[in-house]
């Protein structure tokens, strides 16, 4: 069995499963690259500069580039760029097919990077695309792992991240990884080998659409029936109903201040990425013939939402569309 390792406290390094937490590590300036700086993206690459990191960075949007130039990030002209003077690239981005050619591209990381260097993806794809994209990797002697993470918008504001590495615990290669993300994250956790850490986030992303609609549904009802939607949210978190949707993530607007709720569902994780998600996970689960009724559903219910032109609004958007339709 693995054990969460967390992040070290001012007081301690921590030392779990033979792995040491180096804080020699975390004061050197190491220079790391950083590709696609979506909601997440740009705070992740924030807090590495905050830990003292040389940072090069490449979007396609120029709005966060010039936000972290600001704070003291290299801006690349490509997405390869990144990585030409760099121990380490981490790429936060969209979907199988960009990781892919970011990585494996004729003009891709892969024609840049020199032996040795790290690349972690961050994104959440397709485990199957991450075991041939680590394959061509290994060709060149550059390491290649998942470590997709959990935690929202504010755990990578905050550097509370979750990150699931597909790594073996106690190896070399989870160590030198878990280092690299240690300004990002609270929480690393080894998976298990290559591939698993996106196994266990669309498994984990599976629970949390489901979970979404349930208690959108639930808190809609009560609503609808002249509850008062705070009253009722607390009664959720101190009962059986609770849940980090209902609690730290509610969707209803006002009821948790700075959510994406109660910011027009601006921001966080947007609809279209969640029907992404679920898409992935029916596919995997398909291919070892694991029954998803409830993901089948949920997946439903957010591609209806993003066809109907909801796909940029956060995924707790489905309270408001529940709670409006007739």
């Amino acid at each position: 069995m693995f054990r969460l390792l967390s992040a070290p406290t001012s007081k301690s390094v921590a030392v779990s499963c033979n792995f040491l937490v180096s804080r020699s590590f975390s004061s050197q300036k190491t220079t790391i690259g950083f590709i696609g700086l979506g909601n997440m993206g740009a705070s992740m690459a924030k807090n590495l500069l905050k830990a003292g990191h040389n940072v090069t960075v490449f979007d396609v949007n120029p709005d966060p580039l010039h936000l972290l130039q600001k704070e003291g990030a290299v801006v690349a002209k490509t997405a390869a760029e990144t990585g030409r003077n760099a121990s380490c690239v981490i790429t936060m981005l969209p979907n199988t097919p960009h990781v892919h050619d970011t990585i494996l591209g004729s003009s891709g990381l892969l024609s840049i990077v020199a032996p040795g260097t790290v690349i972690i993806d961050s994104s959440t794809i397709d485990p199957n695309a991450v075991k041939q994209i680590h394959q061509e990797c290994a060709k060149k002697k550059v390491f290649m792992v998942d470590a997709p993470v959990s935690g929202g918008v504010v755990g990578a504001a905050n550097g509370t991240l979750t990150f699931m590495i597909g790594a073996a615990e106690g190896t070399e290669e989870f160590n030198k990884v878990s280092n690299f993300l240690q300004p990002m994250g609270k929480n690393f956790v080894p998976c298990g080998g290559i591939g698993l850490g996106q196994v266990a986030k669309l498994s984990n992303n599976l629970a949390l659409a489901i979970q979404m609609i349930g208690v959108s549904e639930a808190l809609n009802l009560g609503v609808k029936m002249g509850m008062d939607s705070k009253v009722l949210s607390k009664i959720f978190n101190t009962s059986t109903a609770r849940s980090w949707s209902s609690e730290i993530y509610n969707p209803i607007p006002g009821v948790v201040p700075g959510v994406p709720s109660s910011r027009n569902y601006e921001g966080g994780f947007g609809t279209d990425l969640i029907a992404k998600d679920l898409s992935l996970a029916l596919k995997v689960a398909e291919s070892v013939k694991a029954p998803v009724p409830l993901g089948a559903n949920a997946h439903q219910i957010y591609s209806l939402l993003s066809h109907q032109g909801f796909g940029k609004k956060d995924f707790s958007f489905v309270y408001e569309f529940l709670n409006k339709k007739n």
